[in-house]
């Protein structure tokens, strides 16, 4: 017996939960995931002005403790064109939660970013630079599904993705986000709102 998730195109695949509502109290519920390896919950810290935190999710179980982690925020489009999503993801190699979400193959980027990295167009990047724990961390965006745009990085050893709908929202990424994993600590300020469709199965 084993609890792995069996996806079709990528085998086994740690379980995925996602919390049903958002609050303080649920958030730090999540934090205390057992995780032999801590993996960092990055949050946009300070919030972007009208921006909120609208969602919590892992992948992992009782046996090998958290593998990735999600966190969603949603506020106004960057654009002005309406609402946005951005959900957060930290994984280790071969999780594969942030190529779900980024709507791409396989279960890790490598290969994306290499692309990304010989871009014949001249325009390698990185194509944004956001800070995450402290240290400067550039993204680069990735191919993926033309209503959301996918920024992959690394940090903490670990693989960091930001997925954003819709994809001029990755716009966001321009505003000089700096990204605090709350595994240190959770701002007694962050703001609360209604669950982010795209990280409760939309995406």
């Amino acid at each position: 017996m084993h609890t792995d998730w069996r996806c079709d195109n990528c085998g086994d695949v740690p379980p995925f939960h996602v919390a049903e509502h958002i609050s303080a109290e649920i958030v730090d519920s999540v934090l205390r995931q057992p995780a032999p390896e801590r993996v960092p919950f990055w949050c946009p810290w300070p919030l972007p002005s009208g921006w909120m935190v609208t969602g919590v999710g892992w992948a992992g179980d009782d046996r090998r403790g958290v593998r990735a982690s999600a966190i969603s925020c949603s506020g106004p489009e960057p654009l002005g064109g309406g609402p946005a999503d951005v959900v957060l993801i930290a994984e280790h190699p071969g999780v594969g939660l942030g190529t779900r979400f980024a709507g791409i193959p396989g279960i890790d980027p490598g290969y994306l970013i290499a692309e990304a990295l010989a871009d014949p167009s001249g325009h390698a990047g990185p194509h944004a630079k956001i800070k995450a724990g402290g240290h400067p961390t550039p993204l680069w965006c990735v191919k993926s599904p033309e209503d959301r745009s996918a920024y992959v990085s690394e940090a903490k050893g670990m693989w960091l993705y930001a997925v954003a709908w819709p994809a001029s929202a990755g716009y966001f990424l321009a505003e000089h986000v700096v990204l605090h994993d709350l595994v240190e600590g959770v701002p007694p300020e962050l703001v609360y709102g209604a669950p982010s469709p795209y990280l409760h199965g939309r995406a």
